[in-house]
């Protein structure tokens, strides 16, 4: 979902670009020091989880893990998701740095947003809505992120629309695993470690 070099208007750049500092600066306010190392964690799985992509005219279609990073870092998924798309476009030419306030912004954006949204399902007592959450939680982010290139490359030129709907399209199935990847992801840490979630430790909820 990286957008490269070369293809957004100026307007898109810079209006990317001073949101993403927006979010990165808010995140970086409510990081924690005992919060770093799992910020850095999950901008590793965030840097891997993206390395293995699919080019689709001016953008690609990969594993994001974007709702998982959102729902663990809240808005210091901004810091974390830049700084994994930062080392993808010098080591790898993945993105770009001109692109790089845009991508980051695209994919930190919904993750923080669907945390908000669904993090009381997520953990509800009940098992059903719990689930549900965890599902949307890690699926969303991931359709709300397309949508969001889409229109970036439709309000910078007509011709790739079409373009824009196969990206639309080629995440659904991903919307879909990283769905149930969030979904089991999120059960492991509830049973061996609910605190990193803000939940008490298990031996407090078995007590």
């Amino acid at each position: 979902m990286h957008i490269s070099e070369g293809v957004l208007s100026p307007p898109i750049l810079i209006g990317g670009a001073a949101l993403a500092v927006v979010g990165v600066a808010i995140g970086l306010k409510k990081t924690k020091q005992e919060d770093i190392p799992k910020v850095a964690l999950l901008s590793s799985a965030f840097f891997v989880a993206s390395f293995i992509h699919v080019p689709i005219g001016p953008s690609s279609a990969h594993l994001i893990l974007n709702g998982l990073n959102g729902l663990l870092l809240g808005w210091a998924a901004f810091p974390s998701m830049l700084v994994a798309l930062f080392m993808q476009a010098v080591l790898f030419q993945f993105g770009g740095i001109t692109v790089l306030g845009v991508n980051t912004f695209n994919m930190a954006f919904p993750a923080v947003m669907c945390r908000f949204l669904f993090s009381r399902m997520i953990f509800s007592g009940n098992n059903a809505v719990s689930v549900t959450g965890a599902f949307l939680c890690g699926a969303l982010p991931v359709m709300l992120s397309g949508l969001l290139v889409a229109a970036e490359l439709v309000f910078t030129e007509e011709s790739f629309v079409q373009t824009a709907r196969l990206i639309v399209v080629a995440h659904l199935p991903i919307m879909i695993v990283e769905g149930l990847i969030a979904v089991g992801a999120i059960s492991f840490i509830k049973k061996v470690k609910p605190e990193i979630l803000g939940l008490p430790p298990r031996a407090e909820q078995d007590g």
